[in-house]
């Protein structure tokens, strides 16, 4: 098994990720003594807490006089009710809980009980470089991603597995937990949020493409973020000087699932779409380093009325550590610093970076070029610049 970055706390805790993450892998591989677990995919034990929550707090009760220390209960969006259970077994006795699941947008959205701060909340992802090591191929990430069921199948097989996961999330997430009322229209959708992944949103754009209201477009978006599929990184409108773009951005969270909503799987990327999911990648990979690290940090784009632009900043503990723009090539020159010109101009005490596939670092007039391990070494520090 390969070794994940998320380090489990030892109280009780949500653990919340996308489909196909490794969630009950992770979970299988902890050492946590008695443990009574709970899946609520199973339909037998769905509907049996469906009908009754207190049920499970009965038969909580028996498993903890007999000795459990944890209980693990997967998929616990289904029936967010059993919340209020879990609540007060934890007054009430020393178990601790794991709750897992796929979906927090039940929970959050809902009047479900979150425990009042008794739990912690972590996030599981798709696998790290870091996680991956000399196994990871950053060709095979851009096109294919990192989901862990990809990672030992070849290319037919990861292909088959890409298209079912769309199929799957759709009739598990979104029709199974009833999300949305015009499915047809979310799945129409869900092809024209991935041909947009990484660009400025326009809804009113999409909502036309997709002869959909412009509200139902914006909560389509809100529910693939609240379904951990889409990463919304928001505009940096803070500026004395230049008028900046408001709008955000959204990312799929895994190349794979990008190329597979695309069509993009079979055969070579071409040099702009390369250079389009090597910022996704990195965007993707920078949430997840500071994720797992337990930054105090927020992740940003920057863009000027007039085009200039940043891919990424990165505020942590209230100031702006870096500035960064992704490009998939080796050989960079002056030209490539057009939008970290602009936003320096403005901030120069913030460190600027250009993040390519370069042998080696080097400097570029003001702004560093670093080669993509090193961005990533950087991440790690326990203080970012």
């Amino acid at each position: 098994m390969i070794a994940r970055e998320l380090v489990p706390p030892a109280r009780s805790f949500f653990l919340f990720g996308p489909r196909q993450t490794g969630k009950s892998t992770l979970l299988n591989s902890l050492d946590l003594g008695r443990s009574w677990s709970i899946n609520l995919l199973q339909n037998d034990t769905y509907y049996r807490f469906l009908r009754d929550p207190a049920q499970f707090r009965r038969e909580a009760e028996a498993k903890i006089i007999s000795g459990i220390d944890w209980i693990i209960l997967d998929e616990v969006q289904r029936i967010p009710a059993l919340l209020s259970e879990v609540h007060a077994l934890m007054e009430s006795s020393h178990a601790r809980f794991i709750l897992s699941g796929s979906s927090a947008r039940k929970l959050k959205r809902g009047s479900a009980d979150l425990l009042g701060g008794r739990a912690l909340w972590r996030s599981l992802h798709p696998f790290t470089v870091k996680e991956l090591g000399e196994r990871f191929d950053l060709e095979r990430a851009l096109q294919w991603g990192t989901l862990p069921p990809l990672l030992d199948l070849g290319n037919a097989d990861a292909y088959e597995t890409l298209e079912a996961y769309t199929e799957l999330y759709l009739r598990e997430e979104i029709q199974m937990e009833g999300l949305v009322r015009n499915l047809g229209g979310f799945t129409r959708f869900l092809d024209y949020a991935a041909a947009y992944c990484g660009e400025i949103l326009n809804f009113s754009s999409i909502a036309k493409e997709t002869r959909l209201p412009v509200r139902t477009v914006q909560s389509y978006f809100e529910v693939m973020e609240d379904t951990l599929i889409a990463l919304r990184l928001p505009a940096w409108t803070k500026s004395p000087l230049k008028r900046l773009v408001r709008h955000p951005k959204y990312y799929l969270f895994d190349n794979g699932l990008t190329n597979a909503l695309t069509h993009r799987l079979r055969g070579p990327l071409d040099s702009s779409v390369r250079g389009r999911l090597f910022e996704q990648f990195f965007i993707q990979e920078t949430m997840r380093r500071l994720d797992y690290r337990r930054a105090d940090a927020s992740m940003h784009y920057w863009r000027t009325n007039n085009g200039a632009e940043v891919d990424l900043l990165i505020e942590e503990r209230g100031r702006l550590t870096m500035a960064v723009e992704f490009k998939s090539r080796p050989t960079l020159g002056g030209a490539d610093l057009s939008g970290l010109r602009s936003f320096h101009e403005d901030n120069p005490e913030v460190p600027c970076y250009l993040v390519c596939t370069a042998p080696e670092p080097f400097k570029l007039d003001f702004a560093e070029v670093l080669p993509w391990r090193n961005y990533l070494e950087l991440l790690d520090n326990e203080q970012l610049p």
